[in-house]
């Protein structure tokens, strides 16, 4: 070998993750000169495709969702770097002839994405360790992957004793979102929130996650995983680790803070949990495509949790997700502590999708003789820009991109993930001891009206942010 050539390998390369998000994703990179050009992509699928059939087929794709306009010249330039290459990758006895085809392509060390169901991750670790020359590679997969936590950890530590812990990219594509990662630049490099980011500044956090549609064509997976699976401790506890955080330091960087406050959680058993968890299924989700007819799986989930530590103290952090909602918002809602109970509180809005953005309510005296106190609203849409828009890389583009640079910052490491498995695992398990009910709710709707009884009284939870603008 040579190590001519780098490359990028997508096991399931004729899957929907690779057709929506990473050749188009790989295109912008390619279209804004940061993909090298010895840069090979090889598409791995059991489909019988010609590599003039599979260029054909992406094609389509890229013209629909790349964030960089297609251009027919450099798509022909960009797909000098796409390779199909036909291979069930079940049998470990066809791996030999993938080391063969590496080798006649000079391709050293390259990028593994399992872009494909997490039952197949096992025997594609198998498979890539048994090629010597890729035992250095780096992997990229999605995150949550196997049916239970226990079966989690065992591929967790297969694939880190394959490959070592440092190759190992487990990707949540929301941390790619851009403000997301502008989290950490509102909360450090604005003294006005920076110095107010406490128990004494804050009076609660709400995160909140809500989707029009249901679960459409997933149902199979859905009806396995659910609304705690699938967001919250996928997604959202994210979040709530980057709103609560120390800031990161080159001693304790971001992952190890973010791990911090994972830890710090209020344990589940000292949480009266009719009080902190709330579960609903909206109406119709049985007669749903692959839902088991009986199914006890949530489909919208409220919670109340808390940070025990100097900084947070009794700030109850809020998260809600739900679909059939009627609406599709994802944002994060700072209400800060009033000076006095006659005004409005102060409302930081950061607006994470499908508008992407930040807004804050503040007070002022209303205009003219009266002495009256009137709240008004600063916002800026950073999306609502069209160079914003053009210029700001798509998650998965960006995500990519870092682990081409070795760059693991926003990649999640095992323990975070296990962490916010256990927990919401752990609070789930309480709630069936229980016998709470999953809830039904109309669709379209706000969600259960249950959800009430853990709000103790604060009418100013679950506002929805006002950001709006047009495009």
């Amino acid at each position: 070998m040579n190590g001519k050539n780098k490359g990028i390998i997508i096991f399931g390369g004729t899957g929907d993750l690779t057709y929506r998000k990473l050749i188009p994703a790989l295109y912008n990179l390619f279209s804004t000169n940061k993909l090298d050009n010895n840069e090979k992509i090889i598409a791995i699928g059991r489909r019988d495709y010609s590599q003039e059939m599979y260029h054909d087929i992406i094609r389509e794709w890229v013209k629909q969702f790349s964030r960089i306009k297609y251009e027919e010249e450099v798509f022909n330039a960009f797909l000098l770097h796409v390779c199909y290459y036909e291979m069930d990758f079940t049998n470990l006895d066809e791996y030999e002839a993938l080391a063969s085809y590496f080798r006649e392509k000079e391709i050293e060390n390259p990028i593994f994405y399992y872009a494909v169901a997490p039952q197949f991750f096992g025997v594609i670790t198998d498979g890539i360790h048994s090629i010597k020359e890729c035992c250095k590679g780096r992997i990229i997969l999605e995150k949550p992957f196997g049916n239970s936590l226990d079966e989690a950890n065992r591929l967790s530590h297969k694939l880190e004793e394959s490959f070592g812990s440092e190759n190992i990219y487990r990707i949540d594509h929301y941390l790619g979102k851009e403000m997301i990662r502008n989290i950490e630049t509102i909360r450090f490099d604005n003294p006005i929130f920076a110095n107010n980011w406490n128990y004494e500044g804050i009076e609660n956090i709400q995160i909140q996650a809500l989707e029009e549609v249901g679960v459409e064509t997933r149902g199979a997976y859905y009806d396995h995983a659910g609304a705690l699976k699938d967001m919250v401790q996928n997604h959202l506890m994210q979040i709530l680790t980057l709103i609560a955080m120390e800031k990161p330091t080159p001693e304790h960087n971001i992952h190890i803070q973010q791990v911090e406050v994972l830890k710090a959680l209020r344990p589940v058993e000292r949480l009266i949990v009719e009080e902190s968890l709330v579960l609903g299924q909206y109406d119709g989700y049985l007669q749903e495509d692959k839902v088991e007819p009986n199914s006890k799986t949530e489909t919208y989930a409220a919670l109340k949790l808390f940070v025990e530590n100097k900084r947070w103290k009794e700030v109850p952090f809020y998260i809600k997700t739900g679909k059939k909602t009627g609406t599709r918002e994802m944002s994060v809602i700072i209400t800060f502590k009033k000076t006095n109970p006659d005004v409005d509180a102060n409302i930081l809005t950061i607006k994470i999708q499908p508008l992407e953005g930040i807004s804050l309510k503040f007070n002022m005296k209303e205009p003219g003789d009266s002495d009256s106190i009137i709240q008004t609203e600063m916002d800026f849409c950073q999306s609502c820009i069209a160079r914003n828009r053009i210029n700001t890389p798509e998650a998965y583009e960006r995500l990519l991109l870092l682990c081409m640079q070795g760059d693991q910052s926003w990649f999640s490491k095992w323990d975070q993930i296990y962490l916010s498995w256990k927990y919401i695992e752990d609070l789930k398990l309480e709630y069936r001891k229980l016998q709470l009910p999953i809830y039904t709710y109309e669709q379209n709707s706000e969600g259960p009206k249950e959800v009430d009884q853990i709000l103790n009284d604060e009418s100013h939870v679950w506002a929805q942010s006002q950001l709006v603008c047009k495009i």
